[in-house]
């Protein structure tokens, strides 16, 4: 995807290719073990009615409270804590989880049957509370997503698919505000423009949300493996954080344990 348009357009067939790899990646899935960890948050995603929302709609949390995007500050209040250079986001709770888990908790009836199959193959049903299981959640979704993508390419295929000219760049004042998923969990953008010039400029990341709530995670663990041994404990640990799908240098840096 480019400013304007698309570079090119992918096959059916290479997506049916990528659905039979998908099927395959359910049953290594299958056989794997996740950690026996619960820790019920809240959860936060975008919602809109009849689609598995990935773009807009509103802001909805598994509390029971909806609000509109423009809102997004109200919802990721950002606070300054005294042992990271990190902000804390929290809203309802001390903190709140986005991604593929809370998409799925939140969203899941509209998954696509394919997709609601792999969640049931991989024994995965709301409300999931276990953070490990995000991955999980994950590979629901990209089966959901391929199925989508094939409808998109058959429905292209029978319409037909023109070129259009991108629109042409136009020097103005505005302000807007967006959601979009990223596979880690809502991103928020936000911007003011006048004449031209970008005078404000607001991103909220989905590992800036999820921060406050992995330490959390983290503090449950520890006090709930006193009985395992250093390695393994380092080892769940390392999974928790991982299991967010942070960053490249979150996931290889943000954890450093220290026995006392």
């Amino acid at each position: 995807m480019i400013t304007g348009g698309f570079t090119h357009f992918s096959s059916r067939e290479s997506l049916v290719d990528l659905r039979q790899e998908l099927d395959a990646t359910i049953d290594t899935f299958q056989d794997l073990r996740f950690p026996d960890f619960e820790n019920d948050t809240e959860y936060l995603a975008l919602h809109a009615e009849n689609e598995y929302c990935f773009l807009d709609g509103e802001i909805i949390s598994s509390d029971g409270e909806t609000w509109p995007i423009e809102n997004y500050m109200d919802v990721t209040y950002e606070t300054v804590v005294d042992h990271s250079t990190a902000k804390h986001s929290h809203n309802q709770r001390q903190s709140f989880m986005v991604g593929a888990l809370a998409r799925f908790n939140i969203n899941h009836t509209y998954l696509h049957p394919r997709a609601l199959a792999a969640a049931s193959a991989l024994d995965l049903k709301p409300k999931c509370v276990n953070p490990y299981l995000n991955s999980v959640a994950q590979i629901v979704e990209m089966v959901h997503c391929v199925e989508e993508a094939i409808t998109i390419m058959n429905q292209l295929t029978h319409n037909g698919i023109t070129a259009d000219d991108p629109p042409k760049p136009q020097i103005a004042s505005g302000e807007g505000v967006s959601a979009c998923k990223a596979p880690q969990g809502t991103l928020y953008h936000h911007y003011v423009i006048q004449d031209g010039t970008v005078s404000f400029a607001n991103c909220i990341t989905p590992t800036a949300q999820n921060l406050a709530n992995i330490e959390n995670d983290m503090r449950m663990l520890v006090q709930q493996s006193c009985d395992l041994s250093k390695d393994t404990l380092n080892h769940r640990l390392e999974m928790l954080v991982r299991a967010y799908d942070p960053c490249i240098s979150c996931s290889t840096h943000a954890l450093e344990v220290r026995f006392v």
